[in-house]
Formats: C-alpha cells, sequence, structure tokens
C-alpha cells in the first residue's frame, strides 16, 4: 500500500478527527468524550508547537489514518528518560471501519515509520503505548521495536519502546 502524508487542518479536518478519536476503538487516545471543538482545539495547538505535529495519512487523496510526531526532549517523555540526539517521538491511529483490510494497520506503522527515517537526523522512533494494549505492543515489535521498560505518565501506566533504523530495517526489509 502506498501512502502519502500532509499535515492535519485542525479546522478543515476537525470533524473527520473528531469521528475518529472519540469512536470506541480509539479508547487508547482517551479523548472518547471530546466534543469536536475540543479536538480541534487541541489540534490547533499542536499546529502552533514547533516540538509536535499532526500528519494525516493518505491513500488516493483520502485520508486513512493519523500519525504524530514529536520532540521527546520537550513533549510527552520530559524527564521519563535521557532522550539521545536523532530520538523521535510517535503516535499512530488508524479509523474504524466496516470492511477491514488485512494487513493495513500493520503497512501504515511501517509507512509511519519509513517517514519518519526519510529525515536523515532520526537515528530512534520512541513510542510509549498504555501498557494494556497488547495488539499495538505486538504490532511495535512486527516493525522493530524494542520494549526497554514500563513508566509512569500522568494519565497512564505505558510501556516505553524503541526502534532504530536498524532494527526496523531488520524486522520490515524496509531500508530507512
Amino acid at each position: 500500500m502506498t501512502f502519502t502524508f500532509r499535515p492535519v487542518d485542525p479546522l478543515q479536518d476537525g470533524e473527520l478527527l473528531h469521528s475518529w478519536i472519540t469512536h470506541p476503538k480509539a479508547a487508547f487516545w482517551m479523548m472518547q468524550d471530546a466534543k469536536q471543538e475540543d479536538v480541534e482545539r487541541a489540534y490547533l495547538e499542536i499546529a502552533a508547537d514547533e516540538h509536535h505535529h499532526a500528519l494525516l495519512g493518505l491513500r488516493a487523496g483520502r485520508p486513512v489514518f493519523l500519525m504524530e510526531k514529536y520532540d521527546p526532549a520537550h513533549r510527552e517523555l520530559v524527564g521519563l528518560y535521557a532522550p539521545r540526539p536523532g530520538d523521535v517521538g510517535m503516535h499512530f491511529l488508524t479509523p474504524p471501519t466496516d470492511t477491514p483490510v488485512h494487513g493495513f494497520t500493520r503497512s501504515v506503522i511501517t509507512a509511519v515509520l519509513a517517514h519518519l527515517f526519510e529525515d536523515p537526523s532520526v537515528q530512534r522512533v520512541v513510542v510509549e503505548p498504555d501498557v494494556r494494549n497488547k495488539a499495538v505492543h505486538a504490532l511495535n515489535e512486527a516493525v522493530g521495536f524494542v520494549p526497554a521498560r514500563e513508566i509512569r505518565k500522568p494519565e497512564k501506566r505505558a510501556l516505553l519502546s524503541f526502534c532504530s533504523r536498524e532494527g526496523f530495517a531488520a524486522a520490515t526489509g524496509v531500508s530507512a
């Protein structure tokens, strides 16, 4: 599957993002009760933040997933681990669908990592999913993430994991 990326437009994409983020499938996104205005405000804040960026993944020009990248030295993980130069944090969300496509989510995370590693300054991708999200842990390991340890964030217990360029290439066969 081939994907392209574009920045989220918080106001134009607000309705779409709201439908994705508040769906029960997105429980680990922790915005189940958000109103559309809350989602728009959250993504306006991200758009204004030099250390956090939101992108839509497109397939044939149509939005099919959300990804966020952030600088873990300044957002999300400050004080919870010692960031290295070249670290980038990542979140991704595939929306609910009535017609699941086998392998879609793995294709998405592979495309997200390939996109992040296109930047030669990125040496390692850092994630911190909820410890209860077993499905994403398996998916992360399938694309080269190595769990480090559990950490306590204000909103959750998370599994801190890292994926190096080499680990990604070895796990997926995709050279970064």
